[in-house]
């Protein structure tokens, strides 16, 4: 039970974190033209993309919110804070079932 806490707690503390970093009023504003969804990004999409648990596959309201996000430029925000928390191999997993896969040779976060 305290390991479950302690994940949620990580969890939520990741959302804190992208949100205070990319939130701008309801949407992303992560600098030139670089918009969408984050909040529906974090509600719909965070399940599949933590460090914890067996990759799966995301849910069609995850895929709705991936497809409208501007992928390369949100992946410039990802700090090394944020990916204490998500498994970059599944935020690749969950691009790629969307419909988005991460460009070859594309940069996201440190990887």
């Amino acid at each position: 039970m305290a390991i479950l806490m302690n994940i949620n707690f990580v969890m939520v503390l990741a959302a804190f974190v992208m949100t205070g970093i990319l939130i701008s009023g309801d949407h992303v504003a992560l600098g030139q033209g670089c918009q969408g969804d984050l909040q529906g990004l974090i509600t719909q999409c965070a399940r599949y993309v933590q460090r914890v648990g067996p990759q799966q596959d995301p849910s069609q309201a995850c895929c709705s919110v991936i497809k409208s996000v501007d992928i390369p430029c949100v992946c410039k925000f990802i700090t090394k804070e944020i990916e204490a928390v998500i498994d970059m191999a599944k935020v690749a997993h969950v691009a790629a079932s969307c419909g988005k896969p991460l460009a070859h040779g594309m940069k996201c976060g440190s990887k």
